[in-house]
């Protein structure tokens, strides 16, 4: 394991090279933030005292700050480039032939990405929230924090799994901008970005629990909000552990198949 320690210990001193630039990405990132919850204030103002879909203007401005805290925490930004440029430059080929697997290797990456983005967005993201503080809800109990963290431990892995099986796609195509940016826009409809989901049709809701997109950001959240309580909280932790195992699958199988066509040539 001191390997992995080592690539960690040098992922966080590459990703604090462009510690001002991930400063001004989440300070400037909150002004599309800014403009919904505006906009979410509107139609409350339009209507006093009613509720949208069970949320109030308090939860649904918590909603969306949460989706900002969870998407730092989780959010797959270039590692998924990243690696689609080692296969298709053969970077990949020197963890052919050293005792280092490539899924720690970048999952180790990530995570040091993840832990410097995050220290440096706690600064702008925590101003934010102390200024809409009275709109900002606190978890119902202990309980419900524990299986939060828990939740969004799960999404990032959730969201690095499937982000890395969808670059392992440069073993087989030329570019795969196509896949990452339908993959993207996937995410941000049906993961809850852009409204919670249980605004929806019942139907399309329930259609969307069959997918792993939900559990990408709108079920953390929810169970911060406590919209998911009992025996549903507990399917779903389940559920989204097992979206977690399946992409994990995914991802070794994928690796298996790309590096029993992948080649490289030249000195």
């Amino acid at each position: 394991m001191s390997k992995y320690w080592h690539v960690i210990n040098v992922g966080i001193q590459n990703t604090l090279v462009y510690r001002v630039n991930f400063l001004f990405r989440a300070g400037f990132g909150l002004v599309p933030l800014m403009a919904t919850i505006y906009l979410w204030r509107a139609i409350f103002a339009s209507n006093p005292g009613d509720e949208v879909a069970g949320y109030t203007l308090a939860a649904m401005t918590s909603y969306y700050l949460l989706t900002t805290i969870v998407d730092a925490l989780t959010a797959v930004t270039d590692d998924d480039w990243q690696i689609a440029s080692d296969i298709k430059d053969g970077n990949v080929s020197q963890f052919l032939v050293k005792p280092i697997d490539f899924l720690t290797y970048r999952l180790c990456l990530f995570g040091a990405g993840r832990l410097i983005y995050t220290t440096v967005a706690i600064l702008p993201v925590g101003l934010f929230i102390a200024w809409q503080h009275r709109f900002f809800v606190l978890p119902l109990d202990g309980v419900t924090m524990v299986c939060f963290a828990v939740s969004v431990l799960m999404t990032a892995l959730l969201q690095f799994f499937i982000s890395y099986s969808m670059a392992l796609l440069a073993f087989w195509v030329v570019e795969v901008s196509t896949f990452i940016f339908i993959l993207f826009a996937f995410e941000y409809i049906a993961g809850g970005h852009l409204f919670p989901l249980d605004i929806l049709p019942p139907l399309v809701a329930k259609v969307l629990t069959y997918t792993p997109f939900p559990y990408q950001l709108f079920f953390p959240v929810s169970i911060y909000l406590g919209r998911v309580k009992g025996l549903e909280l507990w399917t779903g932790l389940l559920t989204q552990a097992g979206w977690v195992l399946l992409t994990y699958a995914l991802a070794r199988f994928m690796w298996y198949r790309g590096v029993r066509k992948y080649s490289a040539v030249g000195g």
